[in-house]
C-alpha cells in the first residue's frame, strides 16, 4: 500500500468510492478531484495510482501535457459495490433501497411489466420482494448462480433464466457484488428495455433518467 494512503480500511474505501464518483461525474484532473474530495493533491495522486494499477481507472493524455481519468468497467463495478457496502453499513440503506425499489416498480407498471425476476440473492433482493407486495408487482423467481437454497423469502431460486418455469415480463438487478456484469448479461439475453435496476446500483438503465 502507498504510504500516503490511509491504513484504516473504512476510511480507505470511503476515499476510493468518492474518487470513483468524482471521476464518473466528469472530474478529469487530479486538481479537480482533490477539490471535489477536499483532500490533498498528493493523496489523490496516491489513490489514483492504486486505482489505475487495479484497473479501476484508465488514464489518457490530454492537451497541454495534462492527463484525463475515466472509469473502466471494473471501476464501475467497484463503485457500485462500494456504494452498496457503504449504504449497508449505515442506517440509510433500508430507506434508500426501499425508495429505489418503489420507483423501479412504478416504472415497471408504466411499461405494463407485472411479473418480474430478480437477478441476485441479497439484502436488496429481500427489500425488493417486500416492496413488490406494496406496489402490486409479482416476483416470480430469483436468478443467482451461487445460491444453494431453493427458496428465498418464499420465492424460488434458480441458477439460470432458462430454469424459470413462470413467464416473466422483465428482470430487475439486485446483485450487489457484481451488478454491472449481471446487468450486461440480462441486457444481452432479454434486451435493454426489459432490464431494470434500483438507482443505488449506479447502472446505466433507462429508469435512471425517467424516474426522479
Amino acid at each position: 500500500m502507498d504510504r500516503a494512503v490511509s491504513n484504516d480500511s473504512g476510511e480507505d474505501d470511503r476515499i476510493v468510492l468518492n474518487l470513483l464518483n468524482s471521476v464518473d461525474d466528469g472530474a478529469q484532473s487530479q486538481r479537480r478531484i482533490a477539490e471535489d474530495l477536499g483532500i490533498a493533491l498528493g493523496l489523490v495522486n496516491a489513490y489514483l495510482k492504486r486505482c489505475v494499477k487495479k484497473g479501476l481507472v484508465k488514464v489518457s493524455q490530454a492537451p497541454a501535457r495534462r492527463y484525463a481519468y475515466y472509469l473502466t468497467p471494473q471501476g464501475f463495478a467497484a463503485k457500485s459495490r462500494l456504494t452498496v457496502q457503504y449504504l449497508s453499513e449505515s442506517f440509510s440503506f433500508f430507506r434508500q433501497a426501499r425508495a429505489d425499489c418503489s420507483r423501479t416498480f412504478a416504472l415497471a407498471k408504466e411499461r405494463s411489466f407485472q411479473n418480474l425476476v430478480l437477478c441476485g440473492k441479497s439484502d436488496l433482493a429481500e427489500i425488493a420482494i417486500l416492496s413488490a407486495v406494496e406496489s402490486g408487482i409479482s416476483i416470480v423467481a430469483i436468478v443467482d448462480r451461487s445460491a444453494t437454497a431453493k427458496l428465498f423469502v418464499g420465492r424460488p431460486v434458480v441458477s439460470a433464466y432458462e430454469e424459470i418455469a413462470t413467464p416473466f415480463d422483465a428482470v430487475m438487478i439486485t446483485d450487489v457484488v457484481d451488478a454491472r456484469r449481471r446487468f450486461e448479461e440480462a441486457v444481452r439475453l432479454h434486451g435493454a428495455a426489459r432490464v431494470l435496476a434500483p438507482r443505488l446500483l449506479g447502472l446505466p438503465t433507462p429508469d435512471r433518467e425517467v424516474v426522479q
